[in-house]
């Protein structure tokens, strides 16, 4: 086996009557996040950290604004997809590590819900995803609580590569 890594990086900014869905959880909060799914930030920086490992497109190719028929889609659907992806091409998801960067709201008691929802997408465990929050120290759209930043990496392990002409 050969081991990569992918980045993922995603921001919504708050919405007005919406829920908030973090981590696959809806967390008691007044406002929500803006997107064409059901914007879960963290979920979705994990798709894309898990797409990159892969070689894959980002979330927005397998799952475009522009199609009205996901619009709402739970966005463990798009992890659904991402680990299916990443099963498709002989790969095993090993790890996550991720961090979600808000002022608000404090999400440190939803973190084992979060892990055990985003694990059950993944096929993985939970003990193989870490989740992480900090603040932006009051700078940037996200100090001014405009919104929510989530930042991911993926390690996965893949079949060896086979020679060029083989």
């Amino acid at each position: 086996m050969r081991y990569r890594s992918g980045i993922g990086y995603d921001v919504h900014a708050f919405a007005e009557g919406r829920p908030l869905v973090l981590g696959g959880v809806t967390i008691p909060h007044g406002r929500g996040l803006a997107g064409h799914s059901d914007a879960d930030v963290l979920s979705h920086a994990i798709a894309d950290a898990i797409l990159g490992a892969i070689g894959e497109p980002d979330i927005g190719h397998w799952f475009p604004p522009s199609d009205a028929s996901i619009e709402g889609i739970s966005s463990l659907k798009i992890l659904e997809k991402a680990a299916e992806l990443a099963a498709a091409a002989g790969g095993r998801i090993e790890n996550i590590d991720s961090t979600l960067v808000a002022e608000e709201p404090r999400v440190g008691s939803h973190v084992p819900a979060m892990k055990a929802a985003l694990a059950a997408a993944l096929g993985i465990e939970p003990t193989d995803i870490g989740i992480k929050a900090t603040t932006n120290e009051a700078m940037g759209f996200v100090g001014r609580r405009e919104g929510i930043a989530a930042l991911a990496v993926a390690s996965v392990a893949l079949p060896e590569r086979r020679p060029l002409g083989s």
